[in-house]
């Protein structure tokens, strides 16, 4: 497995469906270029723990939104595939209209070049943040077993514009509105005074 925190993502231009459901040839990410980017791989459509995974995303697709970031997820699946499992309602096992594109990668290459190959030929469940100059600067991999958080991702949504905007570092368990610390021994002894038995 690859770690890409501080290097530039992998760019990639393959088929996808979008939003509205119409499906375009070359969906290129550095399309994206100046806008955060959450991009999120799941092993394959039809299957057990990727259409809760789906749905959670979309169902925070707004609060993406406020902040600027662009959602977008990848599978092996055909754009057929994720166009089936789209027209087919949540209550028969699909996944209904959802508000992000879902990208084809049927010959592999974006979860190779992302390095989340799992042993049997499909993706990990990889989430990566990549910011406005197309620099990843978080990433989480889980096995298929275990479904992510897509709360956490807003929460590093957040604590990336925090740090661009303050200039200041996000101690563990921040969240929006919470302080931040400067990175100087004075400013860490003030906060830990403040917050280390809420650790």
């Amino acid at each position: 497995m690859s770690v890409l925190i501080t290097k530039e993502a992998p760019d990639f231009s393959s088929s996808a469906v979008l939003a509205d459901g119409s499906i375009v040839e070359n969906f290129q990410l550095s399309q994206f270029k100046g806008k955060k980017i959450v991009l999120f791989f799941y092993p394959l459509d039809f299957t057990f723990v990727c259409p809760s995974e789906i749905l959670a995303h979309h169902h925070r697709v707004a609060a993406f939104n406020e902040r600027d970031a662009i959602l977008i997820g990848v599978s092996i699946d055909s754009t057929h595939t994720h166009n089936a499992w789209r027209n087919t309602k949540v209550n028969d096992g699909g996944i209904g209209p959802i508000d992000f594109p879902l990208v084809s990668d049927m010959n592999h290459s974006i979860m190779n070049s992302y390095g989340i190959i799992h042993p049997e030929g499909t993706a990990l469940r990889a989430s990566f943040l990549i910011d406005e100059n197309f620099i990843v600067r978080h990433q989480v991999v889980n096995d298929h077993p275990l479904g992510r958080n897509v709360d956490e991702m807003i929460r590093m949504v957040d604590a990336l514009d925090f740090h661009t905007e303050n200039g200041e570092v996000c101690p563990a368990g921040w969240y929006k509105g919470d302080d931040g610390m400067s990175e100087n021994a004075a400013s860490v002894a003030e906060y830990l005074s403040k917050n280390a038995s809420s650790l």
